[in-house]
């Protein structure tokens, strides 16, 4: 099959008082997962139980998180699904593999800027449209995030970067993903030098 598009990528900006938020840094609870500092601390992926299932994410979450990356990741998961939604159909596919990071920048004012994330994701965006052909979705959405900065808390903004790859069965699917997520974080490092 040919595809008339490369992998498709989009953003929204979602502020609405029903829209996901983040806590940073965030807990679920006593014995549920937490928040590793990934950019400070690259040894706590091994804590990371998605990393053990997707090693392709591992590889995403390092480069997300290195030294010379602006940014640093909160949250992560991968999943494989036969749902498809209406807008998918176009793949023609029976399987789809999926996964989410939440992104911030790291260390700097620019997580307070809705302009600069917006800014960001417009370069980002337009890089993954001139990327190879493959049936793939990327989206990143930008959302509100609440920081605690000392002793105080005070509101920002991180990045959901959703990623689907689509084929006829699970693994195809999945090596799809693997695909596009080395172009989404090649788009990433390009996009942050430009910024």
């Amino acid at each position: 099959m040919v595809y008339d598009h490369s992998v498709e990528a989009d953003f929204a900006v979602e502020l609405g008082a029903e829209d996901e938020t983040l806590e940073m840094p965030w807990a679920a609870g006593e014995d549920g997962p937490s928040y590793c500092d990934l950019k400070r601390h690259p040894e706590l992926v091994a804590k990371i139980e998605e990393v053990d299932r997707v090693p392709e994410l591992r590889e995403f979450l390092l480069a997300a998180n290195s030294p010379s990356s602006p940014f640093e990741t909160a949250k992560c998961d991968a999943w494989s699904t036969t749902e498809m939604k209406p807008e998918e159909e176009i793949f023609q596919a029976a399987h789809k593999f999926g996964s989410y990071v939440d992104i911030l920048f790291s260390g700097d004012e620019n997580v307070f800027s809705l302009t600069h994330y917006e800014q960001f994701v417009t370069r980002l965006t337009q890089l993954l449209r001139k990327a190879p052909e493959i049936p793939a979705t990327a989206e990143f959405l930008i959302r509100r995030c609440h920081y605690h900065v000392e002793s105080e808390l005070r509101d920002g903004f991180y990045m959901t970067f959703y990623l689907f790859g689509f084929g006829e069965d699970e693994p195809q699917a999945r090596q799809r993903w693997a695909i596009a997520l080395k172009l989404v974080e090649n788009a990433i490092r390009q996009a942050s030098r430009s910024r």
